[in-house]
């Protein structure tokens, strides 16, 4: 008789967790949210991180913002949101970075497999390669050419060691077998800015960060990173079909919560995020800074997350690439 009472309690307290659950879900928001970028304003992040916020404020009816907390290739506000309650009302919307990082830093304060909550693949973009207009280098076998000429002369920008548009480099330089000198930066921003001013010759980038200079001949595209050719650059051709047949390098998007929110709020949030995403408005947005829309379950995106993390894992232990 005991064991049937306590039966019956157990269910009646787990039935009163789901309730309060789904009443919480069902609240939310009821204030406003936070979408923390870990990388300074003006990179693709923070662009497409501020398009999301202006819809989901229109789709919750309660004010979202969006903060810049850069440092350390997003590490240092992932730690903080690792130990912050999964509520709901800081998330965080970051790069690729976050499943290259557990491999190049061997000492984080955080687990990215299991201290995260992933909430929606925000969107995947091709990186293109872009030069300073005074680069003599007009297309991509010109680039190869004149780096054959002068090793260690041609400086490269990233955001950041371990970064994607780093290993975007890494690979180019591989399959090209040319010696180009990495110059990391704090930020996708203040390499674009040294690159505008002819402090380095080369850089790739994702094409929401450098789509405008690309149009106002402050840089010269010379190809994307994708197999096939952006819609928001048609007239610039592969890396591929330029001479390294088979090059392929892509950036992605992400959003994050703190661990162990509930199923609830998590269903809410990512069905919310996802509807988004999946918006005209929001698809016709991104495209215009060639980024396309997330379309993944939170399952689907988790799974994702997960398998990007054990492959960047061997790109990097391959490359043998060090944090700096």
């Amino acid at each position: 008789m005991k064991g049937l009472l306590h039966l019956i309690q157990k269910i009646l307290f787990l039935g009163c967790l789901l309730f309060i659950g789904n009443v919480y879900a069902q609240n939310y928001p009821s204030g406003p949210v936070k979408i923390v970028v870990p990388f300074p304003p003006g990179g693709t992040t923070d662009i497409l991180a501020r398009v999301l916020a202006n819809e989901l404020t229109k789709k919750w009816s309660q004010t979202v913002v969006v903060e810049n907390k850069p440092g350390a290739s997003g590490t240092i506000f992932s730690e903080l949101l690792a130990h912050m309650p999964a509520d709901g009302y800081t998330l965080m919307v970051t790069a690729t970075h976050h499943v290259i990082n557990p491999s190049l830093y061997k000492n984080l304060k955080y687990n990215t497999r299991t201290d995260f909550t992933p909430i929606s693949l925000v969107a995947g973009v091709p990186n293109v390669l872009v030069v300073n207009p005074a680069f003599p280098a007009k297309n991509v076998q010109e680039l190869i050419t004149y780096a054959k000429a002068n090793p260690g002369k041609v400086m490269f920008g990233s955001a950041g060691t371990g970064g994607a548009n780093h290993l975007s480099g890494e690979l180019f330089k591989a399959m090209a077998k040319i010696d180009m000198v990495h110059v990391p930066y704090k930020g996708a921003a203040p390499a674009l800015n040294d690159l505008l001013g002819n402090q380095i010759s080369v850089m790739f980038d994702s094409i929401p960060g450098v789509l405008s200079h690309i149009k106002a001949g402050k840089l010269r595209a010379l190809g994307v990173t994708s197999l096939t050719r952006s819609t928001a650059l048609p007239n610039v051709p592969t890396i591929s079909e330029s001479g390294l047949k088979g090059f392929e390098a892509l950036a992605w998007f992400g959003m994050y919560a703190p661990p162990q929110m509930s199923p609830e709020l998590l269903n809410k949030i990512s069905s919310d995020v996802l509807a988004v995403l999946q918006s005209p408005q929001v698809k016709n947005q991104f495209s215009e800074q060639g980024a396309d829309a997330g379309n993944m379950t939170q399952a689907e995106y988790a799974k994702y997350v997960d398998a990007e993390i054990t492959k960047w894992a061997k790109v990097i232990s391959d490359a043998n690439i060090k944090a700096e």
